[in-house]
């Protein structure tokens, strides 16, 4: 997984594959999101080509970080597998999504 933070760190794009591997990666991303000071926290998912389980639960601890702290995530834009994984596990009610 490679990731890209915009200007305001309250947004960020993920690319490539979102693993077990990327755990700690991803908590460090996820630490570095609920630091700012927006109240709704964007990922980026257009340019990621694949997620397994583990990227999805680590999603849903972000999700409950976010919520703990007050803010809002949202995921934007999945395609391809990401999105249909996201159909799978009905992710789509747990989570808004911008399409």
């Amino acid at each position: 997984m490679k990731f890209e933070f915009q200007p305001n760190d309250a947004r960020v794009t993920l690319s490539g594959e979102f693993t077990f591997t990327d755990h700690v990666a991803f908590r460090e991303v996820a630490d570095r999101l609920l630091q700012a000071d927006d109240r709704t926290i964007v990922v980026e998912l257009s340019q990621l080509r694949f997620i397994d389980s583990a990227g999805l639960g680590m999603l849903l601890i972000a999700r409950d970080e976010a919520g703990k702290a007050g803010r809002t995530l949202v995921l934007s834009q999945p395609q391809g597998q990401v999105k249909r994984m996201f159909a799978v596990t009905k992710f789509d009610e747990l989570f808004t999504i911008q399409a």
